[in-house]
C-alpha cells in the first residue's frame, strides 16, 4: 500500500548562507513512482534528506516551504519517527553493515517497524527474496563481501523489510554496470506495481529513470526547472544539453561495479 508525499516551496540551506534548494514544489501520489532528476549538485539528495528529516545531521534546515504525507505536516520530525510512519530512505552508498550478515541487515529494519503494529510475519522473507533471488543464496554471508549490486539489492530488501509506505531510493544505479541497474530498476517498477508501493527515485541515468517512472522532475542548481510525464521529458537533446550537462543514455560500465 502507498502513501502521498506532497512538498510546497520547500526552501533548504546549509549553515548560515548556502542555499541548497529554491522554492521547489513535488508530489507522489499514492501508489506513484516519480523520478527526480538532475546533474550532481543539483539538490537532489537534499530534498530527500528533507523529507526524511537527515538536514540536521548535516547542518541543514529548511527556511521555507511545507513537507506533507497523506496529507498531515511532517516537517520537524525526527527521522525515527518518519522511519515508524512508513517512510524509507536508501540513502545514496548504500549504507549496509558489512560485518552483518545479509539475514541480518534485514532484521535491523525490524527496528524501524517498532511502534507501528504487530510483529512482522514469517512471509516477509519470502516475499524479499522473491524479488531479490540472489539474496537468498547468500543470506548467511557477510554484507562486505557483496558485490556492489547486491549490496545495493540490500539496501532496498531492508527498507523493504521495514513495511514502507513510501520508498525513497536516492542514485540506485550509482556505480553499477548498466545490466545491473537496469535489473535494479525493473524490481522497484515490479515493487510498485504488486505493491502500490510508492516511490520516489533520484537519478542521473535519465533513460533508465524515465523508462520505468510515471512522472518526473528536473533540479538545475536547487531550483525546479522542468516536469512532466516521462514521454514528454524524454527530450533527449532538451535534457541532456539544458540541465544534465550530457548524454542521458545509459551510463558507462564501471570497472568495479557487478
Amino acid at each position: 500500500m502507498g502513501a502521498s508525499l506532497k512538498i510546497t516551496g520547500l526552501s533548504v540551506i546549509y549553515g548560515a548562507a548556502i542555499e541548497a534548494l529554491e522554492n521547489v514544489s513535488l508530489t507522489v501520489p499514492e501508489g506513484g513512482f516519480v523520478a527526480l532528476l538532475g546533474a550532481n549538485g543539483a539538490g537532489k539528495s537534499t530534498l530527500l534528506k528533507a523529507v526524511s528529516g537527515l538536514l540536521r545531521f548535516e547542518n541543514g534546515r529548511a527556511r521555507a516551504g511545507k513537507i506533507e504525507y497523506n496529507g498531515k505536516p511532517i516537517g520537524g520530525l525526527p527521522s525515527y519517527q518518519l522511519a515508524r510512519l512508513g517512510i524509507l530512505h536508501v540513502r545514496e552508498g548504500r549504507f549496509v553493515f558489512p560485518n552483518m550478515t545479509v539475514e541480518e541487515n534485514l532484521e535491523a529494519a525490524a527496528f524501524a517497524q517498532a511502534g507501528r503494529g504487530p510483529k512482522l510475519p514469517g512471509h516477509v522473507y519470502d516475499e524479499i527474496f522473491g524479488y531479490f533471488p540472489s539474496l537468498e543464496r547468500r543470506r548467511g554471508s557477510l554484507a562486505g563481501y557483496l558485490s556492489g549490486g547486491e549490496q545495493q539489492m540490500l539496501a532496498i530488501g531492508r527498507a523493504l523489510f521495514a513495511q514502507p509506505e513510501l520508498l525513497m531510493v536516492d542514485e540506485a544505479s550509482l556505480g553499477l554496470a548498466p545490466k545491473i541497474a537496469a535489473e535494479i530498476f525493473e524490481i522497484l517498477a515490479r515493487i510498485n506495481r504488486e505493491r502500490g508501493l510508492s516511490i520516489l527515485v533520484v537519478e542521473q541515468n535519465v533513460s533508465l529513470a524515465l523508462r520505468h517512472a510515471a512522472y518526473g522532475y528536473v533540479l538545475e542548481s536547487g531550483k525546479l526547472v522542468q516536469e512532466g510525464n516521462a514521454e514528454s521529458l524524454m527530450d533527449r537533446e532538451k535534457l541532456s544539453k539544458r540541465y544534465l550537462g550530457g548524454s542521458v543514455g545509459e551510463a558507462a560500465p564501471s570497472p568495479a561495479a557487478h
